[in-house]
């Protein structure tokens, strides 16, 4: 395959149509994060605002329950539910438009439980799904099985995509064109490798795209980033986006907010939470 289509955030723009003026919250999507296990808790909160910065209608969280009080607190928006089992978590998963599952949700049986119920709904039904962090872990160790509709978008790192195609870190990072396309063949969907020029490799009628991302900096090097990816990504499939299109600008507003962010503080000490207000502007075509 020749080189990706390089994406930029002015080229794409368009595509955020304007807002009916008639449009109400039950129009903009539904967003459902979960994640959150013990000692995980901000990175299910930074996806949660994001979506909800990215313009979902509704954002809520499924995670432990001592973080409830201080979800809310920081985000009051946010509709957030202690969840103790997969049995708890499927009435939430009825409601959702799109699922975020990854941020935070470590490895543990509460974890593993929660992928399964979230997993295992995806099949049966047409919502869209963001895969990430230790959710692309458990899909790597077998633990559970990629939903069969095949509308979700995958969010590997290096790491992350070495452990999914059972090879080395190194061997991702010497090819990431040939691996981020191994992953979209593999698993379906739309593959995200992340890092400098993420790429994203999707399929239309039994064609593969490859484009990259032309925007970011080195400060993106910090936690939480990919949480708030997640979470923006999230927002745009709840807003009837497709998957597709919701990748390309998901990226791009994520690394240009990074850029817009560093400009006015600088790249050393650049926070995942700092992106939140220019990625409100850059979802309304700012």
């Amino acid at each position: 395959m020749s080189s990706p289509r390089q994406l930029k955030y002015q080229s794409i723009k368009h595509i955020l149509f304007k807002r009916s003026k008639h449009s109400h919250k039950g129009d903009n999507g539904h967003v459902l994060v979960i994640g959150g296990d013990h000692g995980f808790g901000g990175a299910a909160l930074m996806a949660a605002e994001a979506a909800a910065r990215s313009g979902a209608g509704l954002v809520s969280v499924a995670t432990r329950s001592e973080h409830v009080a201080a979800y809310i607190s920081r985000c009051p928006e946010l509709m957030v539910n202690a969840v103790e089992d997969g049995a708890t978590l499927k009435p939430l998963l009825e409601k959702a438009t799109c699922i975020v599952i990854g941020p935070g949700l470590g490895q543990s049986e509460w974890s593993l439980n929660c992928a399964k119920a979230a997993f295992e709904n995806k099949s049966k039904k047409t919502t869209s799904l963001v895969i990430d962090a230790d959710a692309l872990n458990l899909l790597s160790q077998n633990q559970v099985d990629a939903p069969t509709s095949k509308q979700f978008i995958l969010t590997p790192h290096p790491g992350e995509a070495s452990r999914l195609l059972n090879c080395s870190c190194e061997e991702v990072k010497a090819n990431r064109i040939q691996a981020c396309l191994a992953l979209q063949q593999k698993f379906g969907g739309v593959c995200l490798l992340k890092g400098s020029e993420t790429l994203i490799a999707s399929e239309a009628d039994g064609r593969i795209t490859l484009e990259s991302c032309s925007h970011g900096n080195p400060g993106m090097g910090s936690g939480g980033m990919g949480d708030i990816l997640s979470g923006v990504l999230g927002g745009l499939l709840a807003q009837k986006f497709s998957l597709a299109d919701s990748a390309r600008l998901g990226v791009c507003i994520h690394s240009l907010s990074a850029d817009l962010a560093a400009a006015e503080t600088g790249e050393r000490g650049l926070l995942a939470s700092d992106l939140l207000p220019h990625i409100h502007k850059l979802v309304n075509n700012g």
